[in-house]
């Protein structure tokens, strides 16, 4: 518990004034909430090895754009802190329990009474991604999505750690880019370095150009690329254009949510 207060106590004071955590279920979640009026919101997933207070600077973005928040903890990370999986090997299991963990939390928040269950977004960063991913291939309530360096063509990385757990049955059942049948056309920003290290810029780069084949309007997805950024493997944070792709995803889903925005300013 003394690291978990750590964590709360770390985060600037303007955010821990509008935050609280909570348990929904064995997820541990930060929310953050604009006031107490109904607002549309998103529900984040970190990515591995992290947890759900980084990046606190994405948070107050959107709360002051009246977006209210819900970041919540992978499995074995964060609150639920276990050394084995924080390993590639471990990986796919945390994607996958994740990915059904979502519809858990949405019900929590929907007796959250600001949390507008009409207008929710989610979206994630490399395996926060990926869970995304998993669960928007199947029906869902999700308005937009939002999608940081991550991957929903997942042959390129057939032989990673993550995937030799799964028979070649198994991987083609669970690869997102073979399961877009029941994909709602829900607007969708996506941001990516050429040269990312970890998650290949090609995987995602594919499944976004099969994405935009089923779109009728296809304008409505949006891929924000970069050559170098500086980040460590050019993968995690965006580097210097951290603070861009934070501004850039807000005012996307500002616009998205609009018409709920205007109702309660």
């Amino acid at each position: 518990m003394g690291l978990v207060r750590t964590r709360f106590e770390q985060l600037p004071s303007r955010l821990k004034k509008i935050a609280t955590t909570e348990h929904f279920g064995e997820v541990p979640a930060l929310i953050m909430k604009a006031d107490d009026l109904p607002r549309p919101f998103l529900l984040w997933i970190h990515g591995r090895t992290a947890d759900k207070e980084l990046d606190p600077g994405r948070y107050l973005r959107y709360v002051r754009s009246g977006i209210n928040v819900c970041a919540v903890d992978l499995p074995g990370h964060g609150e639920r802190f276990v050394a084995s999986m924080q390993e590639p090997e471990a990986a796919f299991d945390v994607v996958e329990q994740m990915s059904e963990e979502v519809d858990g939390v949405l019900q929590s928040l929907g007796e959250i009474a600001c949390f507008d269950l009409t207008n929710a977004a989610v979206g994630g960063m490399s395996a926060g991604g990926m869970a995304t991913l998993m669960r928007l291939v199947h029906p869902h309530p999700f308005k937009a999505a939002v999608l940081e360096a991550t991957m929903g063509q997942w042959r390129l990385q057939r032989n990673h750690k993550m995937f030799l757990q799964l028979t070649d049955r198994q991987f083609s059942e669970l690869n997102p880019a073979d399961h877009l049948e029941a994909w709602a056309e829900i607007p969708i920003i996506a941001f990516h370095s050429r040269h990312d290290q970890w998650v290949p810029y090609a995987a995602q780069e594919e499944f976004i150009a099969r994405l935009k084949q089923r779109y009728v309007h296809p304008e409505r997805i949006e891929f924000i690329t970069f050559d170098h950024t500086g980040a460590p493997k050019e993968h995690m944070g965006f580097g210097r254009q951290s603070a861009f792709v934070k501004e850039v995803q807000v005012e996307f889903l500002a616009k998205a949510f609009e018409a709920s925005l205007e109702k309660t300013t």
